[in-house]
């Protein structure tokens, strides 16, 4: 299944719910579109990943509104359907999202963190087993979409979850295709198999090939073409009219981008504060690109393209977002190519 809303955009804007009010979100969503931007990757957090950062507006909510302000596509980056949220839920909400604004919403999962999970209690496990119960939370979903376009119930009954008889009586004449956010080499596999497409994040490029040859492995021993499956990729950058202020950005609203550490077990803004301590500049390099130079930018973004993805959503992490999206569209976006 391939982008049914993107047509040639390459590029889409990251909705950071932890950085902006959801108001705000959805003008700057908007706003995003007007300077070339097509699609929005909206953030799903129930806390944000520092304090400074300021919010945590619910994901459905807003990508609601976003369906009424803008014409491209948007999807949650990432919702986890394993704790805050049954898996049946999220496949209520992605499916009622598709009936209300058909071709344009994609459903992205990930197997989820801590800082937003931890809240509802009960135990949270080691990642092998977040990483089993999401791909059983696809199949729940990809059975239940099934059945409810179909016009039958179903059930379920697998290892970490359950469903009794039922169908989603709200159902759009096509789901939603199924991204599963990936970077390991056995969950890249998994989602090339089970899913219609990979999202992940900036990382080396050996790295990024090692996901997407991967992620073709796993589609073509389902029979699938891994050239037509979408593989979207989510950028942090720190944009500012000066080196200086971009490096004062990065390091204010984004130093969780400095930490080069796993981070789904930490359940606490306050703790990801008492770690930003001891984030520096040089925690950065190789990591996301801090410059004042839109140029730099535009080449670290086409290496992405180059090496084989199909969407590259962009998160500035500054508050300059007006600023950001009336440059880059301008002097970055239109220089982009497959």
């Amino acid at each position: 299944m391939a982008f049914r809303s993107l047509s040639d955009s390459l590029v889409g804007y990251a909705t950071m719910l932890e950085q902006f009010h959801p108001t705000e979100a959805v003008e700057l969503t908007a706003l995003a579109e007007q300077h070339g931007f097509v699609g929005a990757m909206v953030a799903d957090h129930f806390a944000p990943w520092v304090p400074q950062q300021g919010q945590a507006a619910f994901v459905w909510n807003v990508i609601a509104a976003l369906g009424e302000r803008t014409t491209g596509d948007m999807g949650p980056g990432v919702t986890c359907p394993s704790f805050r949220f049954h898996p049946a839920l999220v496949a209520q909400a992605a499916a009622t999202t598709e009936a209300m604004y058909p071709g344009r919403h994609w459903l992205g999962l990930g197997s989820g963190e801590a800082l937003n999970e931890h809240v509802v209690g009960g135990y949270w496990p080691e990642g092998p087993q977040r990483v089993s119960m999401l791909f059983e939370a696809v199949r729940l979903i990809r059975q239940l979409f099934d059945a409810s376009i179909a016009g039958k119930d179903t059930k379920f009954a697998g290892e970490h979850f359950r469903m009794e008889s039922t169908r989603l009586w709200t159902m759009p004449e096509q789901a939603p295709p199924i991204y599963v956010a990936t970077a390991g080499p056995v969950s890249s596999k998994r989602t090339g198999k089970y899913c219609d497409g990979l999202i992940t994040v900036g990382a080396p490029l050996s790295k990024i090939d090692m996901i997407l040859t991967k992620f073709a492995e796993g589609a073509r021993e389902e029979g699938k073409d891994p050239d037509a499956m979408p593989k979207v990729l989510q950028l942090h950058l720190s944009w500012a009219e000066t080196d200086e202020q971009a490096l004062a950005n990065a390091l204010d609203q984004w130093p969780n981008g400095g930490m080069k550490f796993p981070k789904a077990d930490i359940r606490s803004p306050h703790d990801f504060a008492a770690m930003a301590q001891l984030v520096r500049a040089e925690d950065f390099e190789g990591r996301m690109v801090v410059s004042a130079d839109p140029d730099e930018h535009r080449a670290y973004i086409q290496t992405f393209l180059d090496a084989g993805i199909d969407k590259v959503y962009l998160h500035n992490v500054g508050r300059n977002q007006r600023e950001f999206l009336e440059v880059f569209g301008r002097d970055v976006l239109p220089a982009l190519h497959r």
